[in-house]
């Protein structure tokens, strides 16, 4: 099992930046991570992955203004987000792929709440 633990949301006007941290603890060997996230009232989408050779993937909504980067020393994932639009306001949660068998592990944790004002 794998635990997973988010921080760094709060509440930012539309242009402004937030850096969002995940640390994962557990006794798997953890492969790509990434972020998610849901808005009221939709469903939850995968915002950035990053694997341990630093591939990353972006989801359009969010190419050029995130990046997604991980220490893999401290099994952390990190999202950067610039420009911030109000449609970027959701809970953010990350998720962690055991490295061998690619089985994903969603946070089980309330994520970290991202709001930005007009």
């Amino acid at each position: 099992q794998v635990q997973l633990v988010e921080s760094g949301g709060g509440l930012v006007q539309a242009g402004g930046s937030l850096t969002l941290s995940c640390a994962a603890s557990g006794d798997l060997s953890i492969g790509t991570m990434g972020w998610s996230r849901q808005a009221p009232g939709k469903q939850r989408e995968l915002v950035a992955g990053i694997t341990r050779g630093a591939n990353t993937n972006y989801a359009d909504s969010v190419k050029g203004r995130f990046t997604i980067s991980r220490d893999n020393a401290k099994n952390t994932v990190y999202l950067q987000m610039n420009s911030l639009k109000p449609e970027d306001t959701a809970v953010y949660y990350c998720y962690a792929d055991e490295r061998w068998s690619g089985i994903r592990y969603d946070s089980r944790s309330q994520g970290t709440q991202v709001t930005v004002s007009p």
